[in-house]
């Protein structure tokens, strides 16, 4: 051995957060810099808080048939750096019970909130009965947090007669009130899907600047566009003080995902489309990353490692719903094109594009060969069926950030679809700030090509504004593209009821989101019959 390899710092025998390589590579001197306290030993015995400790509320998440990961995060003063929290960590206890009123606890625990995950806590439970409620509770000196609720999923398998749950995301704090997660959390869903677009790392709206829609709402703050984890720490914490946003974490479990906007508007693997030099992005993407784990009700499995991290991942639900949730962002080629509508891109025809990545497709195709369960559910970022955006007929634009640029990735996953014989194939997303659904054709450009799957993309919650219903362009873009069933341009979420025999999807739309009292209603319905990949009036 070496005198240079004797002395030289191992950071992995350091680590002792159950991730032992998770400062390898390009984000290890990243993560040590920017939050200043990794190898912290020194515990806050007796802490005594000036304010609420759980100002940003509390989560559940990826629930499995036994369990499901806890969250909540220590700060008392969320808009400071640090979150008002000093450079300690501190012991955070927990408890499960089976009531509201938390008075039969089946399980309780400590838990360790430390500076270098902002004082994030993660507990993933285990243990637990299949297929029921749970409540849960936090407690830090002598405060404790609102009561949550949660439930477990069915046991691989076992027959399910029914799962409800919602899909949602694009939440842009200026466009709106989160008006959706009020009427969102009255549900009480099996589970919340969060397609994306949690946040928004632009420079913050002031109320003299340009925008298609009015500004609602001032964000507090730093202006600035947000690049170091502090920033992305604190656009995160403004974001979670909304009291509809907590409400709706603590209502049901939520599946996270994330599009674009939690790192860098339209950014694609290692490509921000912004002449950024590659070793800068990866050191933004990697503080971004960690602060969407930090955030987020999320397991140790999706705990980043640098400016990577692992977000695809498969949830089963009894012998009903196998879930897949996708990552769109990470493995992607680069855009082309530009990332805005184009008509006549010929590189995105290539055939050697891809959305998902080589690894990430054998992983979902291989799950097509042996579905496990009646539906099969690719949950995503981003609309997976063409949609021409020129409403003349001689001209097809299509935009390229989408799964229209890249052709060649989307024929490969019908291609496995078809091979395997997949029979109930469902897509949701999002991404677009508008409703929409359509059927998955062989090919487009045929109205009788066979239909493989349905595609529902659900609206934002509140970017792009109030919004209107449909546009003249969008009746005649439906008239050129029938495989598209239904557009709408309001803001809302989509409900999904999933039974053995039957998937319905309710358009759930709001009237404004400009003003804090809004009307919610159901725009339109559509079911799926087990075994015909068609949409249905319901």
């Amino acid at each position: 051995m070496t005198s240079s390899s004797r002395t030289r710092f191992n950071v992995d025998e350091f680590v002792t957060l159950n991730r032992r390589k998770l400062l390898r590579g390009i984000g290890a001197s990243a993560l040590l810099t920017a939050t200043g306290g990794w190898f912290t030993r020194e515990l806050w015995a007796q802490p005594v808080f000036s304010e609420h400790p759980f100002s940003l509320g509390v989560a559940s998440g990826d629930p499995a048939p036994d369990g499901f990961v806890l969250w909540t995060k220590i700060a008392p003063k969320p808009l400071e750096r640090g979150g008002g929290m000093p450079n300690k960590a501190v012991e955070v206890a927990w408890a499960v019970a089976t009531d509201e009123a938390m008075t039969n606890i089946v399980q309780h625990g400590k838990a360790i909130a430390a500076p270098a995950l902002g004082h994030s806590v993660h507990v993933e439970i285990a243990g637990l009965e299949p297929a029921r409620d749970y409540f849960y509770r936090f407690t830090v000196g002598g405060q404790q947090s609102r009561v949550g609720r949660t439930r477990t999923f069915p046991r691989a398998g076992a027959a399910v007669a029914q799962m409800k749950f919602a899909v949602a995301g694009c939440q842009r704090y200026e466009a709106g009130y989160f008006n959706a997660y009020r009427k969102l959390a009255e549900e009480r869903f099996d589970f919340v899907f969060h397609y994306g677009d949690y946040i928004y790392e632009y420079a913050t709206l002031r109320p003299d600047a340009m925008t298609a829609w009015p500004i609602v709402r001032l964000m507090p703050g730093e202006s600035g566009e947000c690049v170091t984890l502090e920033h992305y720490r604190q656009r995160y914490a403004i974001y979670q003080l909304n009291e509809e946003l907590q409400a709706a974490h603590a209502s049901a479990p939520f599946i996270m995902s994330f599009d674009d906007h939690e790192v860098v508007n339209d950014w694609a693997g290692e490509d921000t489309l912004k002449n950024t030099p590659r070793a800068q992005f990866l050191l933004r993407r990697a503080a971004a990353f960690q602060a969407w784990y930090e955030h987020l009700p999320l397991r140790r499995a999706q705990m980043p490692k640098g400016p990577n991290i692992q977000a695809y991942r498969r949830l089963m639900a009894g012998d009903l719903l196998a879930l897949n949730v996708l990552d769109t962002r990470q493995y992607r080629t680069g855009i082309v094109c530009g990332a805005r509508v184009m008509a006549g891109c010929e590189p995105a025809l290539e055939p050697n594009r891809t959305m998902l990545g080589e690894a990430q497709e054998r992983w979902l195709y291989e799950s097509f060969k042996s579905p496990a369960a009646r539906w099969t559910l690719l949950a995503q970022q981003i609309p997976l069926m063409r949609q021409d955006r020129d409403a003349d007929p001689n001209i097809l634009s299509l935009s390229m950030d989408k799964w229209d640029g890249a052709v060649a990735a989307r024929e490969r996953l019908f291609g496995a679809v078809e091979q395997s014989k997949l029979a109930n194939l469902v897509v949701v997303d999002g991404d677009v700030h508008e409703n929409c659904a359509g059927e998955l054709k062989k090919n487009f450009d045929d109205e009788k090509s066979a239909t493989l799957g349905v595609d529902f993309t659900a609206t934002s919650i509140s970017s792009g504004g109030d919004g209107f219903d449909i546009s003249k362009r969008r009746r005649a873009l439906m008239q050129q593209d029938p495989h598209i069933k239904f557009y709408n341009n309001q803001r809302g979420y989509v409900r999904h009821v999933v039974t053995p025999k039957q998937w319905r999807a309710d358009y759930q739309v709001l009237d404004k989101v400009s003003v804090r009292e809004a009307t919610m209603r159901t725009r339109r319905s559509f079911v799926v019959e087990s075994g015909a990949a068609r949409l249905n009036d319901a």
